[in-house]
């Protein structure tokens, strides 16, 4: 990584009873597990020493609670634009369940009727790297493992469709920024987990 470069820290929220489950989960405000809060309040010590010049996280509690575990709620702004999809007729159901009503359904492909389309995601994501890069700082952001995959597909110029192959587990922590200069966007860290699952 190159410390002269701007970057951007994303930590998804941590478990959730629907996330445990593989429920599609947009805007559904659902709370931690214990052991989501036990994963968030590691990912306090990963990001001991950094210093970030903007924090910025989702209004949904998941986010909300995992920003304060892991020490930030006091700089934090909270930003509409990180909420996650919003999955539509489809929130709540999984993607084995969903595929019963609509065989070879695929979010990154097909969208969820009554939600949020791709072009809108992609947008959104498109607004949040534009402030970003404004900006031109280290930021940290907690959010949610769909929109963050759109996110860091669009920083590096693919399509919405192509955060299919990024894959975030809860309370994971990635990098996003430059390799070389301001026109090689990279990821620099994807899905590290290891501070909230030691052992495994």
């Amino acid at each position: 990584m190159n410390g002269s470069l701007p970057e951007v820290y994303l930590a998804r929220h941590g478990e959730t009873a629907w996330s445990l489950s593989g429920r599609h989960t947009g805007r559904t405000d659902l709370p931690l597990t214990e052991r989501g809060e036990d994963n968030a309040r590691r990912l306090r010590g990963r990001l001991a020493g950094i210093e970030f010049t903007e924090v910025f996280v989702s209004p949904l509690q998941r986010a909300l609670r995992t920003c304060k575990l892991a020490g930030f709620a006091a700089v934090a702004q909270v930003s509409p634009d990180l909420v996650e999809w919003d999955y539509g007729d489809y929130e709540g159901g999984t993607t084995a369940e969903i595929r019963q009503a609509r065989p070879g359904w695929y979010l990154f492909r097909d969208g969820c009727p009554g939600g949020e389309s791709l072009a809108a995601v992609g947008a959104r994501a498109d607004r949040v790297i534009a402030r970003l890069r404004a900006d031109g700082s280290c930021t940290l952001l907690f959010g949610h493992g769909h929109f963050s995959r759109v996110l860091a597909a669009r920083w590096i110029g693919l399509t919405t469709a192509d955060a299919r192959h990024l894959v975030l587990n809860t309370a994971s922590l990635s990098i996003v920024g430059y390799e070389h200069t301001l026109d090689d966007p990279a990821i620099l860290l994807w899905n590290d987990d290891h501070h909230a699952n030691p052992g495994e």
